[in-house]
Order: structure tokens, then C-alpha cells, then sequence
């Protein structure tokens, strides 16, 4: 079996598309959410987003004509996968090309696109849809157009898992890897879905925050919270097997030493209340990596701020680490600063979990004023901790009962 190492990192959110400014809002705690502009939101109640303002394309190659046939979803991942090889100080032209592959996942794919043309094919009629249509919205076309920009030919996937496809993307390259059917791999993350019709969706579900205080809205933990805010964006890793990591001389972030996917087999949009599928995940990477639960540094929840899931994960923390080691491990969600970015959500957290191995510090769950009485464990509400964080576990709870839990260790 051969270890794994994380060599790069690439994020594209509205708390920062590049990694120090990301890093800054997430070790401060700023939540990074505002009114949203995307579309005219005066008949929703929702108000605010963590929508991406500032994004440039161009910055990235991706010219004018490649913006009209590219669902931004998609220019968000090749833009993240772009910083992520840069970050990692290499193209891979010394591997064979079968030997790097691209796993990105997302949970809705192109929905602006599938939103535009729908709403042409109303208007004008089925000659007017674009022949873009198709592959725009693809979930899997961030994934190949990745592989097609850099010519990796290996494994070319794209995991729908909703809310935990990006830690699902990371986890299954993890394994290619380790179990040596790949040497390295472009992993994560991508959402664009912030449009009228999905908010809409959530909304009625009664998921989504409708505060209009950016430090109130979204609150993991919180006895007040009343739901998520959608956010968008991108992340990716760059993984590689260990050995080739340390021959080339790259720095290595974290090792990604650990991997538990489980489903709940319980209901359509919540969780299990006994967390067991969740625990089981978490207890399978903590054991893959050989991380025993009064060893773990950090908990990244997958903390949305909706009132049955920051209960039920928090059950299942203490299922799987056990109360005493439960309420010793420090906890927080980073959604109080990004939103929640859906089928990114899990590899932008995946980065954070990298960052914070590397950097020695954990980051806070901004917004948390409101004790709950049964979400009773350490969420870090003082602010950011210096600490070294010899280990970390990242949680990705996705609608359906798909879990997944990544473990990451400090580099030896």
C-alpha cells in the first residue's frame, strides 16, 4: 500500500480565490456572505450568499469563446485546478499520462446552464437551445475538461454524491493511489448553483437561513440557526504518491492517510438521528489511517447550521469517538464563513483540514453566540487556536445518507 501526499491546494470562494486571503477569513472567523446579485431576489426570502463577485476567468486561460460553452461551475473547477498545479510546483509530464487522473465531483453540475436554456426552450421554442446544452450541464464535464486541459488520461471521474461528492472525488482518488493505479491525481469540488429555482427548492424545504445579518445567518451549532447559506466555488488537491512527493522535493501540506464512506439507508434529506452511518465513517478513517480517537486534533464538522444536522452530527461524534474523547477534540464548522457550497463543500473543507495541519492552527465557527444544550462539544467559539494539529478529520453528510469522512496527518 502506498501513503498519499497533499502537494497542492486551489480555492475559489467568495471567502477568497486565493489561498491566503481564503485562509485569513477562515483562521479570523469572517463570514463572507452578502445580498445576492446573481438574480433578482425580491421574491425569495432568502437575501444573502456567499456568492463569488470578483471572479475573472481570463486570469485563468479560459478566454471568452471557452466562457460561452463553459457552465461556471466548470470555470470554477479548471480555475481551482489550475492554482492547485501551480501550487504543487509541477504538470506531471516525468509520469506516464494513465498514470495522473482527475476525480471532480458535484453534486447539481451546470445548473445555470440547465436554468438559461430552459428557460429559452419556453420562450422561443426547441431550435433556439444551444448545442452547448448537453455538455454544459454535465456533472462530469468538470472533471474532463480538467483532463483535456492538462492531458492527464487516467481515472476521469465525476462523483454525484450531493453534499459530500467532493470528499467522495478526494477519497476515491485517495484509493487509486494508494492501492497504486494512479501515481497522482487533480481531486475535489465544484458548485454554481446559486439561481432563483434552487433557492427556491431549499427555501421550501425550510434549509436555508433568512436572516439578513451576514454574522447571524449562518451559525453551525448555534442554538439560534435556522439553516445554511448557499455558497459556491471550487476546491482541489493535488495528491501524489508519497515517495514521489519526497523525490521531487514538493511540500507537502498533510498526509491523506484515512477514508470512511457509509450510507444511512434512512431518508431522502435527513440524516439518521442515531448518526450511526455517520460514525461508521468517521471510525473507518480514523482505523485506515491509524489515528486512534483520543489521537485526533480537529474535527471539521460538516456543521450546516440547520437545526437536525448539527444535532445528529454531534451524536454521531460522540458514537465514534466516544463522549469522554468527544468533548476533548476541537470541533468547528467553516460554513459560518463560506456558506455551503453543496457538492464543493467537502473538498473546500478537505483544504482547510490541509491548511490547518500545515499551518498548526485551527480555525473557528464564526458566527456562534447561543450555547445549545445538546450541541454540548468543543466548536472552538473563542476565535482561532494555535495548536499543532498532529491529525484531522473532515465530515461531508450528504442528502440521501451518503457520508464520508477524510483523515489527515501531519507530513513525517
Amino acid at each position: 500500500m502506498k501513503r498519499v501526499a497533499i502537494t497542492g491546494v486551489g480555492v475559489i470562494t467568495a471567502a477568497g480565490a486565493d489561498q491566503e486571503t481564503f485562509w485569513k477569513n477562515i483562521a479570523e472567523g469572517n463570514p463572507c456572505f452578502s445580498p445576492i446579485t446573481r438574480f433578482d431576489p425580491s421574491r425569495t426570502k432568502t437575501k444573502l450568499a456567499g456568492e463569488i463577485k470578483d471572479f475573472d476567468p481570463e486570469k485563468y486561460g479560459i478566454g471568452k469563446k471557452e466562457q460561452r460553452r463553459m457552465d461556471l461551475f466548470c470555470q470554477y473547477a479548471l480555475a481551482a485546478a489550475t492554482d492547485a498545479l501551480a501550487d504543487a510546483g509541477t504538470d506531471f509530464k516525468d509520469l506516464d499520462p494513465f498514470e495522473v487522473g482527475v476525480l471532480v465531483g458535484s453534486g447539481i453540475g451546470g445548473f445555470s446552464t440547465c436554468c438559461a436554456e430552459s428557460e429559452k426552450f419556453v420562450e422561443k421554442g426547441p431550435g433556439r437551445v444551444s448545442v452547448f446544452f448537453v455538455p454544459m450541464m454535465m456533472g462530469n464535464i468538470a472533471a474532463a475538461t480538467v483532463s483535456m486541459k492538462y492531458g492527464f488520461k487516467g481515472d476521469n471521474i465525476d462523483i454525484v454524491s450531493a453534499c459530500s461528492s467532493g470528499a467522495h472525488a478526494i477519497g476515491e482518488a485517495f484509493r487509486k493511489i494508494k492501492d497504486g493505479y494512479l501515481t497522482a491525481a487533480v481531486c475535489g469540488g465544484a458548485e454554481a448553483a446559486l439561481e432563483e429555482l434552487a433557492i427556491g427548492g431549499f427555501e421550501n424545504m425550510g434549509a436555508l437561513s433568512e436572516s439578513t445579518d451576514p454574522a447571524r445567518a449562518s451559525i453551525p451549532f448555534d442554538k439560534e440557526r435556522g439553516g445554511f447559506v448557499m455558497g459556491e466555488g471550487s476546491g482541489i488537491l493535488v495528491l501524489e504518491e508519497y515517495e514521489h512527493a519526497l523525490a521531487r522535493g514538493a511540500h507537502i501540506y498533510a498526509e491523506l492517510a484515512g477514508y470512511g464512506a457509509t450510507g444511512d439507508a434512512y431518508h431522502m434529506t435527513s440524516p439518521d438521528p442515531e448518526g450511526d452511518g455517520a460514525a461508521r465513517a468517521m471510525k473507518n478513517a480514523l482505523q485506515e489511517a491509524g489515528v486512534a480517537p483520543e489521537e485526533l486534533t480537529y474535527i471539521n464538522a460538516h456543521g450546516t447550521s440547520t437545526p437536525i444536522n448539527d444535532l445528529y452530527e454531534t451524536r454521531a461524534v460522540k458514537k465514534a469517538m466516544g463522549e469522554e474523547n468527544a468533548h476533548k477534540v476541537a470541533i468547528s464548522s467553516t460554513k459560518g464563513v463560506t456558506g455551503h457550497l453543496l457538492g464543493a463543500a467537502g473538498a473546500v473543507e478537505a483544504v482547510v483540514c490541509a491548511l490547518a495541519v500545515d499551518k498548526g492552527e485551527i480555525p473557528p465557527t464564526a458566527g456562534y453566540r447561543v450555547p445549545d444544550e445538546e450541541c454540548d462539544l468543543d466548536y472552538v467559539t473563542e476565535g482561532p487556536r494555535r495548536a499543532p494539529v498532529l491529525s484531522a478529520l473532515s465530515n461531508s453528510l450528504g442528502f440521501g445518507g451518503h457520508n464520508a469522512s477524510l483523515c489527515f496527518k501531519k507530513a513525517k
